[in-house]
């Protein structure tokens, strides 16, 4: 669970367990033997025979290392579980003799003849395959850093390397093809070159700035696997004693506990070479290509189908993918561009943590992945699901040393069904972490093409979100007057939706978060950190309680999410009608511009005065509260004089598109039982009119215009029709939907305040004006005092035409799909200023082509 060695901090009881009243030594050979591993595995000088592993800084990690080097002293094959059910010296020891003749059925890894072809690792030829895919991609570099402060020796810097790379062969590994596969190919002599780049002359900030950008260089290092080496390192030198030492690592010849054997034996021989004492360095026993021919053959027969088999009866029926909710829409080839996000989790909340493990018998690790599963059950929904993990996987005392690519992953199951309490779901997680120790020689590699989920471009296999708990603190080295400090480097890149990496510090719990750009911002990852805290700190202070209790929020979120957010509550005219908000609107702004067609304009005095005038006339026609009133034009001035009208006359109006089919607006009149139809005289001579009273705006426009121009009394209230809105009858037959005049104003008064319109806003009127969105446009501009741009239908057509109407209208706001945006460009509309864009999906590169004009 962890990809280094140590743990960070001593535990309370440190001195009390290694000496004193209490230290109670080995009285039997097995004893003394246990103590010395114990005692070596958790570096301390010497054990109880009762002290308990756990608590004395053991974890999962450091378990695995203890049976590995039963494994080898004893010829036993412990399994994992025994550890925890046997923590102490005396009890393990009675353990072992119970298990005595059950020797290890792993076959012995020596060293094998150079002379024949050598394979890769099963994980080595997964990273082989990818990039034959993608060459030299930095995808799977491993980038680190080192601070140099004080008296630094170049050359013995790098001699360092290059004795470093001798004791390696995997440093002097390169890949080649035989016989149709790939093979090792181990060179004799290789030298790392270690180029200085010098800063000193450079002032402070741009010394910074350039070491930054050296630093994003050398992470993205592109590697020749067909010629290697597979390292390379720069030295920058910012100082007289100061210094950057950047080193890149592919990760086919290398991994995370592969960087602290580098740094240590990268010490030990500058010591060396710097005139100190000689290398204190045991010799190999085996190296990396010795692994890689014993793992292909051990992990085949009977071995292979054993681990097989657990892992397939582990995962049936799990969820393989996590359906967490992101910020953008997931991309149909999953991404590698990422980012990190890093917090500091309390030293109380850890310390409550390890105390509440104490009690369950469980490690720091096996809490935190029960918690980090309760917040991704509770995001996505899902009680049964797979997330990952790293395991080292050097259960053999003989790879300790070694660098290579090891590092396994382990897909652990998540089971939240049942509500359980946090303790149950903590002994779940722990029975399933040490059903997957037990099982960690199977390569993920292997297990993917064993399980062979449902595979998408998408996102990755088994699980997509990952945890790491690292078990060593950054550590400062001393040598020869030099003082080595690691600090943190990355690529840019992410390998997986998210990956929550761990590490528990004097200050607390380090959380780094590694998540991918298109799909997640940095607000949503800390607020993921925040809620995995909470859960946390809710479980360690209440482990019987039901998951689904546990609070993610703490109470500002609370208060903000719940009565914050949702105090929406705005007060607004809920009296007035529609047609009264405009002629207030009409009589603040009588000489504002209201309506644009064509190179025509109304005021909106101008506008109010058409409006009675027709409203008037149709009084006489008999329109009154709640009688629907069809409408069947052109887009033009008149369309939105006569809905004005129809509105002030107390009257409904019903929308008929002129370019429906005739079928559809026979329907349609015959539903609304209309008795007035307000239409032109060529319009009329298509429809299928029969019992309706024709109003011809055409031909009856003189009359209409000797009609009052002052406004008629309606009668009609809030509660009263204003309009019916057909639907497209795509499930069969068209449906009338009849909306208020208090809908309606909220609707529009809210639209143009959420919108932003103003009075010198112009808005284009682009929807059908069959769809309801024209309503919203409409009143949302008029009941603003905006202006409202109307066009004909072939200068709304996508492309060319609508572009030059936006650019000729100096347009400020519009509705428009996505479909009909990607064909506009922002710097060929310095007007636009408000973009609403709604009906399709909008994808991740038009929101960052028009940026803060979409709303």
């Amino acid at each position: 669970n962890g990809k280094l060695d140590r743990k960070a901090l001593p535990p309370p009881d440190f001195a009390a367990a290694t000496s004193g009243d209490d230290f109670d030594p080995p009285s039997t050979p097995t004893q003394t033997r246990l103590a010395s591993i114990f005692a070596d595995v958790l570096g301390l000088e010497r054990v109880s025979v009762h002290g308990d592993f756990f608590e004395l800084g053991g974890h999962s990690l450091l378990a695995t290392q203890v049976v590995s080097r039963i494994r080898s002293t004893f010829d036993v094959e412990l399994p994992l579980g025994e550890l925890f059910s046997s923590p102490t010296v005396a009890l393990l020891s009675e353990r072992l003799e119970l298990l005595h003749g059950s020797s290890s059925r792993q076959p012995a890894l020596v060293p094998v003849d150079r002379a024949q072809p050598l394979p890769l690792s099963f994980a080595q030829q997964r990273l082989w395959f990818l990039d034959q895919l993608d060459p030299g991609a930095s995808t799977f570099n491993i980038p680190w850093a080192l601070k140099l402060t004080g008296n630094l020796h170049t050359e013995a810097l790098r001699q360092s390397f290059n004795a470093l790379i001798e004791r390696h062969e995997v440093l002097r590994t390169h890949f080649a093809m035989h016989e149709g596969q790939p093979v090792q190919r181990i060179q004799s002599d290789v030298r790392l070159a270690l180029p200085v780049v010098d800063l000193r002359a450079l002032d402070s900030s741009s010394r910074d700035a350039e070491a930054q950008r050296l630093m994003r260089e050398e992470a993205i290092h592109s590697f020749d696997m067909s010629r290697g080496p597979l390292v390379h390192a720069t030295l920058v030198r910012l100082a007289d004693d100061e210094y950057l030492l950047l080193v890149t690592n592919h990760h086919i010849v290398s991994d995370g506990w592969s960087v602290s054997v580098i740094v240590r034996e990268l010490a030990a021989f500058y010591r060396q070479f710097s005139g100190g004492e000689a290398a204190q360095l045991s010799p190999l026993p085996i190296q990396y290509a010795d692994f890689s021919v014993w793992q292909r053959q051990w992990l085949q027969g009977e071995a292979l189908d054993a681990q097989l088999d657990w892992w397939r009866a582990n995962l049936s029926g799990a969820s393989l993918q996590l359906e967490l909710p992101s910020d953008f829409p997931r991309p149909l080839v999953q991404g590698f561009q990422g980012a990190r996000v890093e917090r500091m989790l309390p030293r109380e909340l850890v310390d409550s943590l390890n105390a509440m493990c104490r009690q369950e018998g469980t490690t720091l690790f096996m809490a935190l992945v029960a918690g980090f599963q309760v917040v991704l059950s509770r995001y996505s929904g899902q009680q049964d699901f797979v997330i990952g993990t790293d395991i080292a996987n050097r259960n053999r005392a003989e790879t300790e040393g070694l660098i290579g690519f090891f590092i396994n992953q382990l897909a652990l199951r998540a089971r939240l069904g049942g509500n359980p309490s946090f303790r149950e779901l903590l002994e779940r997680v722990k029975a399933d972490t040490l059903g997957a120790y037990a099982h960690q020689d199977l390569p993920f590699e292997e297990l993917v093409k064993a399980i062979n989920p449902e595979r998408g471009l998408g996102f990755a296999p088994l699980f997509q979100v990952k945890l790491v708990l690292q078990n060593q603190p950054d550590e400062e080295l001393k040598v020869q007057g030099l003082t080595f400090r690691p600090l943190s480097s990355e690529t840019g890149t992410a390998r997986l939706d998210i990956t929550l990496a761990l590490q528990e510090t004097a200050r607390g719990l380090g959380c780094s978060v590694e998540y991918r750009t298109d799909l997640f911002t940095s607000d949503t990852i800390n607020g993921l950190l925040s809620h995995l805290s909470t859960v946390l700190e809710a479980a360690a202070a209440q482990p019987q309680a039901p998951v689904s209790t546990l609070p993610l929020m703490q109470r500002d979120e609370q208060q903000r999410v719940l009565v914050e957010w949702n105090n929406t509550a705005r007060d607004f005219p809920r009296e007035s009608t529609a047609h009264a908000l405009f002629e207030a609107q009409a009589a603040r702004t009588p000489d504002a511009t209201a309506l644009r067609f064509e190179g025509e304009s109304l005021t909106y005095a101008q506008l109010d005065a058409r409006a009675n005038r027709l409203a008037n006339h149709l009084r006489s026609l008999g329109i009154r509260a709640e009688v629907p009133v069809a409408l069947c034009l052109e887009r033009s001035l008149d369309l939105v004089v006569s809905i004005l009208a129809i509105l002030k006359a107390g009257g409904a109006w019903v929308p008929l598109d002129p370019s429906y089919p005739v079928e559809r607006l026979s329907f349609m009149l015959r539903d609304c039982a209309a008795p007035v139809l307000v239409t032109t005289e060529d319009i009329a001579d298509e429809l299928p009119t029969s019992a309706q009273q024709l109003v011809l705006l055409d031909v009856d426009a003189s009359f209409i215009a000797t009609q009052p121009e002052s406004a008629p009394v309606s009668g009609t209230s809030a509660d009263n029709l204003a309009y019916v809105i057909y639907t497209s009858g795509s499930t069969g037959t068209p449906k009338g939907t009849l909306l208020q005049h208090r809908g309606l104003s909220n609707t529009a008064l809210t639209a143009g305040r959420a919108h932003g319109f103003t009075p010198t806003s112009r808005v284009l009127q682009y929807a059908a004006f069959g769809f309801d969105a024209s309503v919203a446009e409409i009143f949302g501009a008029l009941l603003a005092g905006s202006t409202l741009v109307l066009a004909p239908r072939e200068r709304l057509l996508p492309g060319a035409p609508l572009r030059d109407l936006l650019r000729d209208e100096s347009i400020s706001a519009v509705t428009l799909t996505p479909s009909v945006l990607a064909q506009m460009r922002p710097e060929d509309l310095p007007s636009l200023q408000t973009l609403i864009s709604a009906g399709e999906a909008c994808s991740p590169e038009l929101i960052q082509r028009w940026g803060s004009r979409l709303r």
